[in-house]
């Protein structure tokens, strides 16, 4: 910032005032545009057929009573470790001697 004043008093009255008119306009421009597609936004919006308007509150209203599914899906993913049940050692019968 020192810098900019610095190069700013070197500069003569003239082309200060040039410059500070210069981003004057630049903010002004910004500005328009702004408003302008704010306009435009709004002109489009009003448009729209009333079906397709109906459509996307239904779709807005419907996705916000939904179940959240990603805390779901982050418990389906652990694995946890499967319990195995003891195998019982096999019945061996005994030899009939003959």
């Amino acid at each position: 910032m020192d810098n900019e004043k610095a190069e700013q008093e070197k500069k003569p009255i003239v082309d200060q005032m040039t410059d500070l008119a210069a981003r004057a306009a630049g903010m002004l421009a910004e500005t328009a545009v702004k408003s302008v597609a704010k306009r435009a936004k709004k002109a489009a919006a009003r448009r729209v057929p009333a079906s397709v308007k109906d459509g996307a509150r239904s779709v807005t209203k419907a996705r916000k009573k939904a179940p959240k599914r990603g805390v779901k899906k982050a418990a389906a993913t652990r694995k946890t470790a499967k319990k195995t049940a003891k195998r019982r050692p096999k019945a061996t019968r005994k030899k009939s001697k003959r």
